[in-house]
């Protein structure tokens, strides 16, 4: 039960540490992009190209902490990736009302569905590879 709770932990922890890297050396190139909209959040909600951008490199983050997840908790590995997509789903409903302008509604409807099924992949591409392991 622990190590369940602590591979979920490390997932989400993975998932933030890899957001907050990409954003690191994002922003700047999307102040440089957009430079009537200081505030990044801004031109990401003003941009659908870039709102896109945003979504696959998040999307990326949250497959390697469905990944990471599946890895520490040797039983059920896409139930756990699957428990973390819940969660990170759940931590979105706060993340947006964060933030003074978060956009538009769909924006975040959409992030909350897809988070799930990413964070499986993450568990799925574990698992297969588990097998791939075993068998050769």
């Amino acid at each position: 039960m622990i190590r369940s709770a602590l591979s979920v932990l490390a997932g989400l922890a993975v998932i933030t540490a890899a957001s907050f890297a990409i954003e690191a050396g994002a922003n700047p190139l999307f102040m440089r992009m957009f430079p009537e909209t200081p505030p990044a959040q801004l031109a990401v909600n003003g941009s659908l190209s870039l709102w896109l951008f945003t979504m696959a490199y998040s999307l990326a983050c949250v497959v390697a902490g469905g990944y990471v997840t599946a890895w520490l908790a040797r039983g059920s590995p896409v139930r756990h990736a699957a428990i973390l997509g819940v969660l990170q789903s759940a931590l979105m409903a706060p993340a947006m009302m964060s933030f003074p302008d978060p956009g538009p509604l769909w924006r975040w409807v959409v992030g909350m569905v897809v988070v799930v099924p990413a964070a499986c992949s993450g568990g799925v591409i574990y698992a297969k590879r588990r097998t791939a392991r075993a068998i050769a």
